[in-house]
């Protein structure tokens, strides 16, 4: 195994000026993460540098069997902590070979509406609150629980310290570094209310940038727990009765928001978010009508509520914000496998264009 580790360990540089570019997507489910590694003569960093790839797609369900050829776009450049050096991760979309997006590409849609004028005049902002759940491998079980059976009772595990509570901190931790590694906002990590759940925060990042980075974070958590051996889950309610589901809370702003009277915009964007509140709700994440119950920190999934420091509303105003008469606030209905390009750009979208 040494020798093993060895040769993963290689530092390249020493030898070639070749790198290793991993082309990152995402597959059919719209969950799933897929990708694959070529050899590029040296290190890029623009994306636009890079060469366009292709893949099979009747092989991710994204394309029929006698017409499989999906291109891959590169669309932002990420240093790999894995291989380390001057290799990338690439994260990538994807289009037919006439250059038109494939259904499951929800970058291309959320692109054009950041590039709206009006849109990129305001400088919108987001910070991503990420929770996922760490399930043992073969079993549907988060780690830490007996197998069919169940921990105390939730009250200790939340931001709790010691074998007991902290479950899986050293895979939270290596990912955490791994994302500072790659370049990516990463602002934080804590453990969840439900022992096995944690959650990181990406953010702030402006537009499109931010659905890449949450993106590109998940998938280094997906590498760091086959790594591990774990699996990692993003559904919403992955143990049902009296436990807490699991979120991606958004905290957004624009410059307006930010600036001197504020608050009044904030208020002007949560009627324009009660307005569209079932379209909201309906791409705001599958399975979701398994959480947002009312309980567990949950506003209703039906009924839309906002309010200053209410973990049980729709939408959170913080108290600094009411305080100061400007700031940010945080939709709270995002379920943990949202699509991180559709939320941002729809509440950009609702909140600036509607």
């Amino acid at each position: 195994m040494s020798l093993l580790s060895d040769l993963v360990n290689l530092n390249l540089s020493d030898t070639t000026k070749q790198i290793i570019a991993e082309y990152i997507w995402i597959g059919g489910s719209g969950m799933d993460i897929r990708s694959k590694a070529r050899t590029l003569p040296g290190p890029v960093s623009d994306p636009s540098k890079l060469p366009k790839w292709n893949y099979d797609g009747s092989s991710t369900g994204q394309a029929a069997g006698d017409d499989s050829e999906v291109i891959l776009y590169p669309q932002a450049i990420f240093r790999d902590p894995f291989r380390r050096g001057n290799n990338i991760l690439v994260m990538c979309d994807a289009y037919t070979p006439a250059g038109n997006p494939i259904p499951t590409n929800k970058r291309h849609n959320a692109a054009k509406i950041f590039s709206n004028s009006k849109v990129a005049t305001e400088e919108p902002w987001y910070g991503i609150e990420q929770e996922y759940t760490l399930m043992q491998k073969g079993v549907n079980w988060p780690i830490g629980w007996p197998v069919g059976g169940f921990p105390g009772p939730q009250g200790p595990y939340y931001c709790g310290v010691g074998a007991d509570k902290a479950i899986g901190r050293d895979i939270v931790d290596a990912h955490y570094k791994a994302c500072l590694y790659a370049g990516i906002s990463i602002s934080g990590v804590n453990g969840e209310v439900m022992p096995g759940q944690w959650e990181f925060q990406v953010g702030p990042v402006e537009g499109i940038s931010a659905g890449d980075q949450v993106w590109m974070a998940r998938f280094l958590l997906e590498r760091i727990t086959e790594i591990s051996g774990v699996n990692v889950s993003f559904d919403p309610k992955p143990v049902p009765g009296d436990w807490n589901g699991a979120g991606a809370h958004c905290n957004y702003s624009t410059k307006t928001m930010r600036n001197n009277g504020g608050l009044a915009v904030i208020k002007k964007a949560i009627e324009k978010l009660q307005a569209k509140h079932k379209q909201h709700i309906a791409a705001y994440g599958e399975g979701n009508e398994r959480r947002l119950t009312g309980k567990h920190e949950t506003a209703d999934i039906n009924t839309f509520s906002w309010g200053v420091a209410n973990r049980g509303a729709s939408v959170r105003v913080g108290r600094d914000t009411e305080k100061e008469g400007k700031g940010y606030f945080e939709d709270r209905r995002p379920a943990s496998n949202m699509d991180p390009y559709v939320v941002t750009s729809m509440i950009a979208e609702t909140t600036i264009l509607g």
